[in-house]
């Protein structure tokens, strides 16, 4: 039997949601992790692990679409002045290390170094990469917008410009980019409101191919 919801749940109208919306738990639809970086105004790197995203494209090219940037945070300060980025996708070996840029998070910091990663400069845009991740996606900055008028946080485009991947991954027989050492997925508290008594964790999760779907 399904359940419908259209309004918050008496057991979650008590829950600190930090500005998402109640829908997100009851969905816990996952979302990519990586880190986005770029420089600050005074050269040193920012670090911001990032999700809410999707990625697509066409014959004219391929974008990224954030959709939870906080306009008060040095990620929008740093893109909207520089106009370019790095999108990092660390595997789980890596996810500690870009988790601490959330405690990193000062504008005289760097916080690739003190998060115990190594930058490097990225190949075709002004900003750095975390050698670390596995998949470096260099962009620029397209546009943005205001999902409802006078949000906090803006929807964000930017177009990738290069790739950078580990060699190893590129083969889907071999490591591939799927399985326990690829792609990270932030699934949001999942919530069940018929049982939901106050707690909830965010998970970590990865993807398993289950079926080929035939060549093309």
């Amino acid at each position: 039997m399904k359940k419908e919801y259209s309004k918050i749940p008496d057991s979650m109208k008590n829950m600190e949601t930090y500005g998402f919306s109640w829908m997100d738990f009851v969905t816990a639809i996952p979302s990519p992790l990586f880190v986005v970086t770029t420089y600050k105004s005074n050269g040193k790197p920012n670090a911001c692990l990032q999700s809410w995203a999707c990625f697509n494209g066409g014959p004219n090219g391929f974008y990224a679409i954030l959709s939870s940037v906080n306009k008060f945070g040095h990620l929008y300060q740093s893109i909207t002045e520089t106009k370019e980025a790095v999108l990092n996708f660390p595997s789980v070996d890596w996810y500690d290390q870009c988790f601490n840029t959330i405690a990193n998070n000062g504008f005289d910091n760097d916080e690739i170094a003190l998060s115990g990663l190594t930058s490097e400069q990225a190949s075709v845009v002004n900003a750095p990469i975390i050698k670390e991740c596995f998949l470096n996606l260099e962009c620029r900055y397209l546009w943005e917008r205001e999902i409802v008028e006078g949000s906090s946080h803006v929807l964000m485009c930017l177009e990738v410009v290069n790739i950078s991947v580990d060699e190893v991954y590129l083969d889907e027989k071999s490591q591939g980019r799927y399985g326990d050492t690829g792609y990270l997925y932030n699934i949001h508290y999942p919530i069940n409101p018929e049982s939901f008594n106050g707690k909830s964790h965010d998970w970590i999760a990865t993807l398993h191919k289950k079926k080929d779907m035939g060549a093309y």
